[in-house]
């Protein structure tokens, strides 16, 4: 066995600058050989609900950011191991061919992706071989942080003043530019898949999505630059956070966040820099309590573990009202509730992966409270769904305005209708994403108040080209 031999298993972390489970690997050994696994199970299976595991928006930025990662690599003189598999028996079979002595891994917390690290590490033990973890997710280090994890307060404001004032964020590990020492071993490297060898047909962008999010370090970190520096848009973020259109409203780095290409470190490295340079404000604060709030629902995960995917969430109180009907989900899924702007949001979601906060707040309130489903419905069609899926962030967001979370409530219902005329008053948002309500006067599209008259004089039957709403927008007059 080579002990100056070892692999670097790429997981959540699909980048280069700072990344601790590299630089600790690159400290120690001669020869690194970096590897990803396309695990089957994300591409093959479904929820326990009967959504795939991964759709194919979040497929293809994967594909897309393995494939900038193997060319980073390769401009440093090493090429990326791929395969399609198991990681717990594909790493195995790797360690055991070249004769390596340890893996080096960015560690997870929540339940699959700790399961499969831990079979994996009982596969070396068998031959020798060990695991060394390290951090990659956070902004800020366990170690760090004024209280142990078990301690960890459930209310975000608690957490907010016991950390943002007092502890330190690291500084960002630097980006190799040396380099690395060719192999001396033969290595099958593999090659990124496509679509189609991970069991999707191609597809074509939806004209209308915010922006084309295309995976890996090299597109979010230029992502990063135009938000900060190239356009200003921070500047105003406190103001058009809640907005619904465009590229400029909120910084969109969340899917680069949710598969690593970029570390919250950089971000919060870069805002520092842009305070200093142009000035903090309220809204340079509100973008960096957004990096607060994923650390947070993060220790939420690592505190109450399996909690957060339960029906009784960390509170361990179920809402038997709650239920499970597959037809009813199906027209939330498809956006066909009748109800326009959750029909709108569910719509861009289904075409682009993406959807704004503010609509994922509403979409969710109007499952729970008004169609009376099972908060893990939805949660495991975002899981499906969403390009930035993070298993934290969108458990512990969705156990939140289920009221079985952080700081529960039971009323934590949304008002659909004057959610829908304060944040699209003209009705814009929701006549891009349902075409056929275009004609609608603004003042009656979220309402859809027409008589059989004004209907036929839009193009539109209730019913018919638009579904009658299947809760009666009474409710929120």
């Amino acid at each position: 066995m080579n002990r100056q031999r070892v692999i670097v298993w790429f997981r959540q972390d699909l980048r280069l600058h700072d990344n601790e489970a590299l630089t600790d690997a690159l400290k120690c050994a001669v020869e690194v050989v970096p590897v990803y696994v396309f695990d089957e199970r994300l591409y093959q299976s479904e929820t326990r609900f009967g959504f795939k595991k991964t759709g194919h928006h979040r497929a293809r930025f994967v594909q897309e950011s393995v494939q900038d990662l193997k060319q980073s690599l390769q401009a440093l003189g090493i090429d990326l191991v791929i395969r399609i598999g198991k990681p717990e028996e594909e790493i195995f079979k790797l360690a055991r061919q070249i004769k390596s002595s340890l893996v080096f891994c960015n560690r997870e917390r929540t339940r699959d992706e700790v399961n499969i690290q831990d079979a994996l590490e009982r596969n070396l033990w068998a031959i020798g071989q060990e695991m060394i973890y390290s951090r990659g997710k956070m902004l800020y280090y366990t170690q760090d942080l004024p209280f142990p994890v078990t301690h960890c307060p459930d209310a975000f404001s608690t957490f907010r003043k016991e950390v943002e004032r007092i502890v330190p964020v690291r500084d960002v590990l630097p980006t190799p530019t040396e380099q690395f020492n060719s192999l001396e071993v033969v290595v099958d490297y593999g090659s990124v898949p496509t679509l189609m060898d991970l069991g999707y047909d191609e597809f074509e962008n939806d004209e209308r999505a915010v922006l084309r999010f295309e995976g890996g370090e090299t597109k979010a970190l230029a992502r990063l630059h135009n938000f900060l520096w190239e356009t200003d848009h921070v500047k105003h973020y406190k103001a058009t956070r809640n907005n619904l259109l465009g590229d400029t409203y909120s910084s969109k780095l969340s899917p680069w966040l949710a598969q690593g290409c970029l570390s919250p470190k950089k971000i919060y490295a870069e805002l520092k820099k842009y305070e200093e340079e142009c000035g903090a404000n309220d809204s340079t604060y509100l973008f960096f309590l957004e990096l607060l709030w994923r650390d947070f629902f993060r220790l939420m995960g690592k505190k109450h573990g399996n909690k957060i995917f339960l029906k009784g969430g960390i509170v361990e109180r179920a809402n038997p009202d709650l239920r499970e009907e597959e037809q009813i989900t199906k027209l939330w899924t498809e956006g066909r509730t009748g109800m326009p702007f959750i029909d709108a949001n569910m719509r861009e979601l289904r075409q682009t992966g993406f959807m704004s906060n503010r609509g994922r707040q509403n979409v969710a309130s109007y499952l729970i409270n008004d169609l009376k489903v099972n908060w893990q419905v939805g949660a495991s069609y975002f899981e499906s769904m969403l390009l930035d899926y993070d298993p934290c962030s969108n458990w512990g967001n969705w156990t939140y305005l289920a009221g079985v979370g952080n700081e529960s409530k039971d009323d934590r219902c949304f008002n659909i209708l004057k959610q829908a005329q304060k944040y699209d008053p003209k009705g814009e948002y929701v006549k891009l994403w349902i075409p056929e309500l275009k004609d609608i006067p603004s003042n009656k599209v979220h309402c859809l108040d027409l008589t059989e008259e004004e209907q036929v004089a839009v193009n539109l039957r209730l019913g018919d080209t638009y579904p009658k709403p299947m809760i009666s927008h009474a409710r929120w007059v």
